[in-house]
């Protein structure tokens, strides 16, 4: 069986957990802490900070959603086909976060790698800006 094949099987069939926790980050349109997570489940019968890092976990795996490794928060994927590999503008006044989808930064992380010869496995790029709303005021 291909890891692809696995992939795409493992993908369709989320946990119960797994399914709560992504419906928040989907609802909340923002990145989350893992705690704050957590207090907005309670409700829903997460109480273990095992629960949801489990959860998380297995939906950063599964493409679903992003660890912004900066701030050490979670947010939904807004990209079908992005893999591991992302980009982030994070605002440095409101903590906004935007997924960038760009072609040619993506290529020029490709160059780099080749021309240094490593091995990237996966890479979240952080670029802190301020954000249209920020600017302005």
């Amino acid at each position: 069986m291909s890891s692809t094949h696995t992939h795409s099987k493992k993908s369709q069939s989320l946990t119960k957990n797994q399914k709560i926790v992504l419906n928040l980050l989907q609802n909340s349109g923002e990145a989350l802490k893992a705690y704050s997570i957590l207090d907005s489940l309670k409700k829903e019968g997460l109480k273990s900070p095992l629960q949801i890092y489990r959860a998380l976990d297995k939906l950063v795996e599964l493409g679903k959603i992003h660890k912004i490794e900066s701030r050490n928060s979670f947010i939904v994927c807004n990209n079908s086909n992005c893999a591991s590999n992302t980009v982030f503008a994070i605002c440095e006044r409101c903590g906004n976060v935007k997924e960038i989808k760009n072609s040619d930064l993506s290529e020029g992380v490709k160059e780099l790698v080749k021309k240094n010869r490593m091995n990237v496995t996966r890479y979240n790029l952080e670029f802190f800006v301020l954000c249209k709303s920020c600017k302005t005021n």
